[in-house]
């Protein structure tokens, strides 16, 4: 939907909602993030998105409307097939005798409109929606999808094994085991499966065999939930069937294997990578869905703000030295790393990667996969990126010696270091290099920051519920944490006014509506980011340990993580209980 700026403009002055000098400022912002001025706005809290929606409807003369869990009947939804619907965010919503009724992202997109229009035989009256509306509208979409499985299981399950495998006492050849894979119903269900996990925006598929069953869970922001029960009958063809996708042995059922495959629709496009382990009922699968065609990041968007952002942005600016990320598996560094990549990542740069695995495609970053099977180690790895005339080193994780004095090496050389380690918290990172056996003034002299992090659910918008702390609460997590530091933190970025104690900072709670069950929906980082000051290496070269470096850290002004999810959490982001339960260790 295209708006002028200076329709935009022209509206928040004659609204009143913005004085010209915080309009300039954010429009300068968005020029150099590159997005729109309005997201902009929203995304800084300069007007929220009722304001943004009602100006959007103002300025084009459309009509907004919310439909966010209002009901709509099949025949209606079903006038705009479920690819056309998704491609153009178009879905009907209300028909009478000669009128069709359509809630629309972009209600400009004539071409769009015009083809409904003779499609349907009908008069098109477009209306302007929000996201959270077409996705709560898109995912009506999804019944007839669980009605298609529903189907498929119930017709075709007897049918679904060939009698090689139902003999008793037999085990199937591997080319049984293809002929079954190749089958048309193994094929819709695998299909099924994977399409409905990506309509769900879940990051893993976990298909696990138990004795009398087969049980399919989905990974729904960083937390297992049950998706559907198969029958343990065709167990065996659906890990078939996933392994002739991603070119894996079908015979081999006593080692783990794993492989990649890519599935494409109009919709989406995303890499699959596979891992198949044997377990006591038969062989456990877990499928990593990995978007291609996703839009890249901003380091806004991970959840940095303040001293922290303007730290990272100083920071991959700079020519020489490191970056480090560290955390536990799953808690973002790698994407934290590609985001940082992507911000300098033009035509005068040479950015080589060595990962492990690549989890996403990168243009113009050259990515190199590690295969220890024919002896390409991360050391090895970059030893080879060192000849090829980089200018900034992204190495997937260092694990051992040799990776980690190779990695300070280039760094000495003229060379911009990223890379991760598995540490729980900033100051971690220090001690854990000098047990690598890197020397205490190589530390010093080439890390230059260093970013600790854990993900949360992010509270669903139209389900959270504001309660504010209670004298318990409040005597609880100042066993924790020092909560006038919050205060600070609150006052500094102009969150809250210079008067207001804890007690006056609103935070929330969940309320589970229909498209958020648990109340949550999505991730986001909380961070600590630490930069190497003198002091800071001076406590390197005395061989200081974790918390000596942490203290001198807050003292100089880092906000540590649990901080940072705690300030996310009086900005109603997240909550209390979920900032708690990924920090207590």
């Amino acid at each position: 939907m295209k708006i002028e700026p200076k329709q935009l403009k022209s509206f928040l002055l004659d609204s009143g909602l913005l004085a010209e000098k915080d309009i300039d400022i954010a429009f300068k912002r968005a020029q150099e993030l590159h997005q729109k001025p309005g997201d902009t706005l929203v995304s800084t809290g300069k007007i929220t998105e009722s304001d943004l929606e009602r100006l959007q409807s103002h300025i084009l003369g459309i009509p907004f409307i919310d439909l966010d869990g209002e009901k709509v009947e099949p025949e209606v939804l079903h006038i705009i097939p479920e690819p056309i619907a998704r491609a153009h965010n178009i879905v009907a919503y209300k028909k009478t005798n000669r009128d069709l009724e359509v809630a629309m992202l972009d209600p400009e997109d004539l071409e769009t409109i015009e083809f409904i229009k003779k499609k349907s035989n009908l008069n098109i009256k477009p209306r302007l929606t929000n996201e959270a509306s077409m996705k709560y509208l898109l995912g009506l979409y999804q019944k007839s999808l669980e009605a298609e499985f529903g189907e498929i299981i119930k017709n075709e399950s007897d049918a679904l094994v060939t009698s090689a495998i139902q003999e008793a006492g037999q085990e199937p050849t591997q080319e049984d085991l293809r002929k079954v894979a190749e089958e048309l119903p193994i094929i819709k269900i695998v299909y099924t499966l994977i399409r409905h996990a990506i309509l769900q925006k879940a990051s893993d598929i976990h298909i696990e065999p138990l004795e009398h069953e087969l049980i399919v869970r989905y990974r729904l922001d960083g937390i297992l939930h049950d998706a559907m029960v198969l029958p343990k009958n065709i167990a065996s063809a659906v890990v078939a069937r996933v392994k002739v996708l991603s070119g894996l042995k079908l015979d081999e059922k006593r080692l783990p294997q794993d492989g990649r495959f890519k599935i494409e629709s109009p919709d989406y496009k995303f890499s699959t990578r596979i891992s198949v382990l044997p377990v006591y009922d038969g062989e456990k699968v877990v499928m990593r869905l990995l978007p291609e065609n996703s839009k890249g990041f901003s380091l806004e968007s991970l959840g940095f703000h303040g001293e922290a952002l303007e730290l990272l942005h100083q920071n991959i600016k700079r020519t020489v030295g490191m970056i480090l990320a560290t955390g536990p598996t799953g808690s973002g560094k790698t994407t934290t790393l590609y985001t940082l990549m992507d911000l300098v990542n033009t035509p005068g740069v040479n950015i080589s990667t060595v990962e492990d695995p690549v989890e996403y495609r990168m243009p113009r970053i050259n990515q190199t996969q590690v295969r220890p099977d024919i002896g390409l180690t991360f050391a090895d790895g970059l030893r080879s990126l060192l000849r090829q005339d980089p200018d900034i080193i992204m190495v997937g994780e260092i694990r051992d010696t040799e990776t980690a004095n190779l990695a300070i090496n280039a760094s000495l050389t003229g060379h911009l270091v990223l890379s991760t380690l598995h540490t729980n918290s900033a100051a971690g990172a220090l001690p854990r290099l000098l047990d690598l056996g890197v020397e205490p003034f190589l530390i010093a002299s080439t890390v230059n920051v260093i970013i600790a992090q854990r993900l949360v659910r992010v509270l669903y918008a139209k389900g959270k519920k504001e309660q504010a702390l209670s004298k318990d609460k409040i005597e609880q997590l100042s066993k924790v944490v020092d909560l006038e530091r919050i205060l600070k933190f609150l006052k500094a970025e102009k969150i809250i006014s210079e008067k207001a104690k804890i007690e006056d900072v609103p935070f929330y709670t969940t309320e589970p509506s229909p498209d958020a069950p648990d109340g949550y929906q999505g991730r986001i980082g909380i961070h600590e980011v630490m930069t190497v000051s003198q002091t800071v290496k001076e406590l390197i070269m005395k061989n200081a340990n974790s918390d000596e470096i942490e203290k001198e850290a807050k003292r100089a002004g880092m906000m540590t993580m649990l901080e940072d999810g705690i300030f996310k959490a009086a900005q109603g982001i997240t909550t209390i209980e979920e900032v708690l339960r990924v920090t207590q260790e």
